[in-house]
């Protein structure tokens, strides 16, 4: 009798134990899961990069963290925010992007697709482009030619094209490449003047970028659909690999380009 019931006090005492154990492990779940929650709901939100407007400084099959919190929150970067008090202007806590900024925003056409773009615009500069030459209030914006860039033409054929490093106005430099020259569709503008909380955006692939130049599809961008500022690459892939396919990192993935910042 007395073996029967240290036999049945053992069972017990396993049963409580693996219970327990299962209990700390759906804690400690929940709580990372909720940890994830809050980080890419007020803090950083991982993107992808499908297309090249942004090359050279952005490649397609880079990942890359937003940072939500840099520019405050809107109804189009928090979810349930039809709940919260926004301000008139569209934005809690809000803080304006500083030109040269790289911004995910949403498409203000339909207000839902993700777009990510250079900030070259703002509230009520003028913008314009001559013979491929920015010019923001009237002025040229510099431009140094450096080596030609490698990349593919309209039909998809390897090909070098001119380089130039440019440099805004309050000081930031960056790269843009010019695949057709300075005779493409969109090197010669007329002059923009950037409505009042609004924002004129520019990709760094100056001939291949549909952006703000394009006032029927993108156009001048409300601050209140701005979602977040680029921080980070945090993994690269070759153009065309899955990511999923673990066993192809070691020749696909672009070793150099993880955990660099995006100026």
């Amino acid at each position: 009798m007395d073996r029967a019931r240290t036999d049945q006090d053992l069972k017990r005492g396993k049963d409580a134990g693996l219970w327990d154990s299962i209990k700390e492990t759906v804690k400690v779940g929940v709580q990372a899961l909720l940890i994830a929650v809050v980080v890419r709901t007020l803090l950083f939100q991982p993107f992808n990069i499908p297309s090249g407007s942004l090359i050279p400084t952005l490649l397609i099959g880079d990942y890359l963290f937003v940072s939500k919190y840099s520019l405050g929150y809107s109804k189009y970067s928090l979810p349930l925010s039809e709940y919260l008090p926004f301000e008139a202007k569209g934005r809690i806590w809000g803080a304006e992007p500083k030109r040269g900024d790289i911004v995910v925003f949403k498409l203000p056409k339909d207000n839902a697709t993700d777009y990510i773009k250079r900030v070259i615009g703002l509230p009520g500069d003028r913008i314009q482009v001559i013979e491929g030459v920015l010019n923001i209030n009237g002025r040229a914006v510099k431009r140094e030619r450096i080596a030609d860039y490698s990349t593919t033409d309209a039909f998809g054929q390897p090909t070098l094209v001119p380089q130039y490093r440019e440099t805004l106005p309050n000081g930031v430099t960056h790269e843009i490449i010019e695949r057709d020259g300075d005779r493409g569709l969109w090197d010669n503008t007329q002059v923009y003047t950037v409505p009042a909380n609004h924002f004129f955006m520019m990709g760094d692939n100056r001939d291949n970028s549909t952006d703000s130049r394009d006032l029927g599809n993108v156009g001048y961008v409300p601050f209140e659909n701005l979602i977040g500022r680029a921080e980070v690459i945090f993994f690269s892939i070759d153009e065309g690999a899955a990511a999923w396919q673990i066993w192809n990192w070691p020749w696909t993935v672009r070793w150099n380009r993880l955990f660099k910042p995006i100026h």
